[in-house]
Parts: structure tokens; sequence; C-alpha cells
């Protein structure tokens, strides 16, 4: 019987590839527009406003606003990377099928905004279906809960190293390169690390987004990588937390109606047999 494991992940990287190329299709010359219309605002404003003025002011926060809501970012120059190459935009479709959704870029044509709402209806259970087969494969190399509650011992020293290599894979070991990389505070990329891979994403911290650093080609692709196998290692680890408080509640919520149960008998054994009336017919 021929796997579906394989083609399953084949799938899936081949719908984030065509993703990444339909984003950077429809969204890059857009960007590439907006860019030189902003930076030819900057040299008006200069050249026209030679003592500034509130009106002026106003005007030109306004001029930035616009250009920050198209994507581009107002510092530096038109030699500021693309927000839509196809490391970016792979990166994009990463967090739309994933529903991290950061919040920092969003298509700004109607085309791609069209192609966004059917990409992600079909994007989100393939990505879910994905997360599913990976997840199985890591538990597949790990005890179930059940048998780690029942037959504690090596089971536990199997779920401790499971543990263990994905919190230093995972959340450990990468707040270090990104600090590297950008500038952030080990704090500041472990806060990253976690608000990513349990998608909240609130988008106040994302990769690859400072002009003022020069990033690699296939760093956000790289990224993104990482972010799948996150999102699955810690889903697992979710899941497993779950369980665990299941089990926990149910476990008490059972004692306490046997604690309940043997009160009540306690008291009716305890209790004197009280003495027969007798009611005469």
């Amino acid at each position: 019987q021929i796997s579906w494991t394989p083609l399953l992940v084949l799938g899936y990287l081949f719908y984030l590839l065509l993703g990444a190329m339909v984003f950077q299709l429809l969204e890059k010359q857009a960007e590439t527009h907006f860019r030189d219309q902003f930076q030819l605002e900057k040299l008006k404003f200069l050249q026209n406003y030679t003592c500034l003025d509130r009106q002026a002011l106003e005007q030109f926060v306004q001029v930035l606003m616009e250009a920050w809501e198209k994507g581009v970012n107002p510092e530096g120059n038109s030699t500021n990377p693309s927000n839509w190459d196809f490391s970016n935009s792979f990166f994009f479709a990463g967090t739309v099928v994933t529903t991290i959704g950061y919040g920092n870029l969003s298509p700004s044509t109607v085309a791609g905004q069209i192609f966004c709402v059917f990409y992600a209806l079909f994007g989100v259970p393939l990505n879910l279906a994905f997360l599913n087969q990976l997840g199985k494969g890591l538990n597949a190399h790990l005890l179930t809960l059940e048998r780690w509650v029942q037959k504690p011992g090596r089971a536990q020293v199997q779920l401790a190293i499971f543990l263990t290599t994905g919190t230093l894979l995972f959340l450990v070991f990468p707040p270090l390169v990104f600090s590297y990389v950008e500038g952030w505070s080990y704090g500041e990329g472990f806060y990253f690390t976690f608000i990513t891979l349990s998608t909240i994403g609130f988008g106040d911290y994302v990769v690859g987004t400072n002009p003022n650093k020069h990033y690699i080609p296939v760093y956000r692709s790289l990224t993104a990588i990482w972010i799948v196998f996150g999102l699955a290692w810690l889903a697992l680890v979710f899941n497993v937390g779950a369980d665990l408080m299941e089990r926990y509640l149910q476990l008490k919520w059972h004692k306490s109606d046997l604690s309940l149960a043997e009160g009540v008998t306690t008291k009716l054994e305890d209790e004197p047999e009280q003495p027969r009336i007798h009611i005469p017919s």
C-alpha cells in the first residue's frame, strides 16, 4: 500500500510554492508603483516646503500613512527589499494557511485580496491535515498518554526527551538566532517565537522587516519552514496538556463522587436503626 504521507507533504509544499508565486505576481508590481510614487512625494516635500508648517506636516504624514498601508516602509529609499519577492511571498503564504496573520502585510490589489480568500479557504484545511499527519508521525515515536499514565518509567523518560528536544529546537535556540539577525533581545525573540508558534500572531514583531538590515534571500523561507514544524510540535504539546488537564479534572471529579458516596454510606451505617411502627389496617 502506498503511504499518503509523502504525497501530503509534497502537496503541502507545492501549495505554499503556488501561493508564493501567485502573491508575487499579483502584488510585486503594484508595490513597486506605490514605492516609486512615495519617493516622488518625498522629493516634492523637500523641494516645496523649506519652512515646515502644520499643514505641510499633516500632508506628509498622510502620504506616509498611505505608503505604509500599501506595504511600503517609509524608512530608507527605493533600494529597500520588496515585501513581495519570492521569499517574502512564501513567508506570507505560510502565515495565511497557518492562520497566524501578523497584520503587518496584506494584499493591496483587489485580485490579490480575492485570491487570498480562496487560497485560505482551501489552504487552512490542507494545513490542518498536514499538521495532523505530522503530529501522528511525531506521536509514533512517543508512547501514548494512556500508556504513560498506566506504565510509568521508560515512557516518562521518552516523554521528557521529546519535550526537552522540542523545547530546545523550537523555543530556546531560535530566539538566539533572531536576536543575532534582527537585533532583538533574547526576551523579545522568545516572545516572538511563542506568539508565532501558538498562531496568536500579534504582528508587533516580524522577522525580515528591518530596512536597515540585509537579510539572506532564503531567511524568511527558512523561518516559514521552522514555523510549520514548530506548530506541529507545539500543537502536540498543547494536546498532551489538554489531555492531562482533562484526566486530572476527571480524576478529581471521580474522587469527589466516591467521597460523597462513601460519606452517605457511612452516615447510613452509623445511624441507629429506627424502631418500626406498626400501623394497623
